[in-house]
């Protein structure tokens, strides 16, 4: 939801309509605390970095983020507290943290993963306003979707190509209906999870024989840093070795975190992605 603000000096108070409902924000927050891998490195894309004071132990990008040992899984209200924090920005309300930080009248704005590009774009542009950063926000936002935009229209869309984005060795896939999967929709690629039995879930647990049998013409890999997957390591597993996408050498390595967070960066994973249409198009051609 857009957000809205008084004519009053720098804008503020502020309210911004969260996961949470309407926060209202008295005056710039100057001491913000992000419980959010993803909000970190928006917070850190709109200029606000200078008003962060603490992050999660997830938070890992950009270098320079204030990283600390606070959990946005197993939050401490008592060591978010002594950050004497005038904002606190989390993805997830896990241990009721946003209800016992407003106990104490600490802001808080729940931000959830994001479903679609267009929950992305709002929740960027809601920090924005939250933090005093607006006009920032909104250049960033226009700037993912020229991007977006002009990488889809680079692609091919008759090329017919298929893949499988791994989330890990299980293996668990993503279909087109998750917010990764319309990343890989803007470029006209058929998603080989979407025919799993348990696609409705979003997430469902693949076999090694049903991608053996999908034979896709690309692999895109998010587990590897976490669980050193690589093209070598495919080729291992029963039935794969002879799949087009290890023969042909394209399987794509790609970063765990940019494939895990909705973030300005998801245009560094589009490029990626489209990068590796082009060099399979050209290889079919």
């Amino acid at each position: 939801a857009p957000a809205a603000s008084s004519p009053s000096s720098g804008g503020f108070p502020v309210t911004v309509e969260a996961a949470n409902g309407s926060v209202t924000i008295a005056e710039k927050p100057r001491r913000i605390v992000s419980l959010s891998a993803t909000h970190t490195e928006t917070l850190f894309a709109i200029g606000a970095g200078p008003q962060v004071v603490a992050v999660d132990v997830q938070s890992n990008h950009p270098p320079q983020a204030p990283k600390t040992s606070l959990s946005g899984f197993k939050p401490n209200v008592e060591a978010i507290v002594a950050q004497k924090p005038d904002l606190v920005v989390v993805s997830d309300d896990l241990g009721d943290v946003v209800a016992q930080l407003g106990k104490l009248n600490v802001p808080v704005l729940h931000q959830p993963s994001a479903t679609k590009l267009e929950e992305a774009y709002e929740e960027i542009e809601e920090l924005g306003a939250a933090t005093g950063n607006k006009a920032k926000a909104d250049e960033v936002v226009a700037g993912m979707k020229a991007d977006l935009e002009r990488l889809a229209a680079e692609a091919p869309k008759d090329a017919g190509l298929t893949f499988y984005h791994e989330l890990d060795q299980t293996p668990y896939a993503a279909t087109s209906q998750t917010f990764i999967g319309q990343i890989y929709g803007l470029f006209g690629l058929t998603n080989i999870a979407d025919k799993a039995p348990d696609a409705a879930g979003g997430y469902p647990k693949l076999s090694a024989e049903f991608v053996a049998q999908a034979d896709p013409d690309l692999i895109f890999l998010a587990d590897v840093k976490c669980c050193g997957q690589n093209k070598d390591a495919l080729a291992q597993r029963p039935g794969w070795k002879n799949l087009s996408a290890i023969e042909n050498d394209h399987v794509v390595e790609l970063d765990d975190d940019i494939a895990s967070r909705w973030g300005p960066r998801i245009v560094q994973l589009a490029e990626t992605i489209g990068a590796a249409v082009a060099k399979a198009e050209a290889g079919a051609s």
